[in-house]
């Protein structure tokens, strides 16, 4: 790695190893194309098939799109300085890093939020389903996402680059980690940051309880549907959802508990990839594939390329 210059910070990545770095740049290469297709498969599929123009596709399509902002941030700069055997970053892109990664952490927490609310009133309230969740709902809501993502951004990256650093500015991760960050804190000028974290994990817990208490609701009523092709169809509209609520929560959870060490170990590193890599790659799979609407469209949307070209 360069040496670290003094407008910024120095990245350690997961290697000092010249050939390690470039089986990492490879892999998280690999992920992220898998991510990006995979997500942009979803945002043009719902955007241009007519029979995905329901609620529950409009806040899929942002979903996916919070999921590309979440990866964009952080992957693609790892994978340059991998090859190029670099890890400086300018204090703001440090700063930008740490904004958007908490403002789209927190949005997707609002998103995966607003789309069980969207699931308990299609399960449970089907007759005044198009007079709940109508177009203004819907644009309502996804404002109400990207407005709770920011306060959170702006919250944790004030609080975090608020204190005065000391000593080597050294960051053992491939990214601007906010717990890395705090431990280069002077004192205990971490003190507002960890309230923020408070405040917010105090949200997210909320968000957690609404999320339960509406599967609670929408299984009870799938269980009591008389038809079995009924509660299959709830069953396969509700299961990618909840799926990517565990998968997100899960990884929150890892990286909550996990122990933040002056050196990563291969625990750490499986642990990053779980929370910064795993949910936007494999969110799209998930309902591609556990979606036959979705598998279908997708289809559709490649015939009718493939005709065009023709």
């Amino acid at each position: 790695m360069a040496n670290f210059t003094t407008s910024g910070f120095l990245l350690t990545g997961f290697s000092t190893k010249p050939e390690l770095e470039i089986f990492y740049a490879c892999l998280f290469l690999l992920l992220y194309l898998l991510a990006l297709t995979g997500n942009m498969l979803i945002i043009i599929t719902t955007s241009v098939d007519d029979s995905l123009q329901s609620p529950m596709y409009f806040f899929l399509k942002h979903l996916s799109f919070l999921d590309l902002c979440y990866i964009s941030v952080t992957v693609p700069r790892f994978i340059y300085n991998s090859f190029l055997h670099r890890g400086d970053i300018s204090f703001w892109e440090c700063v930008f890093q740490c904004f958007v990664l908490t403002l789209c952490a927190g949005a997707e927490m609002a998103m995966l939020t607003l789309m069980s609310y969207d699931r308990y009133v299609a399960i449970c309230l089907p007759l005044r389903y198009d007079v709940i969740i109508d177009i203004r709902t819907c644009v309502h809501g996804v404002f109400s996402v990207w407005v709770s993502g920011a306060i959170c951004g702006v919250m944790h990256t004030t609080a975090t680059f608020s204190i005065r650093f000391c000593g080597p500015h050294i960051i053992h991760q491939f990214f601007c980690d906010v717990p890395q960050i705090l431990k280069l804190s002077c004192s205990n000028d971490y003190i507002s940051e960890v309230g923020v974290s408070v405040f917010l994990s105090f949200m997210s817990f909320l968000c957690l309880v609404f999320i339960g208490f509406s599967y609670m609701q929408i299984f009870s009523s799938v269980l009591r549907m008389p038809s079995a092709e009924g509660r299959s169809k709830a069953f396969s509209t509700c299961l990618p959802h909840l799926a990517v609520v565990l998968l997100f929560l899960s990884t929150g959870v890892f990286e909550f508990l996990k122990s933040h060490s002056d050196s990563l170990t291969v625990s750490d590193i499986l642990l990053t990839i779980m929370y910064t890599v795993v949910p936007p790659t494999f969110n799209p799979m998930i309902y591609s594939l556990r979606n036959k609407v979705i598998r279908s469209a997708v289809r559709n949307v490649f015939k009718k390329n493939k005709a065009y070209l023709r």
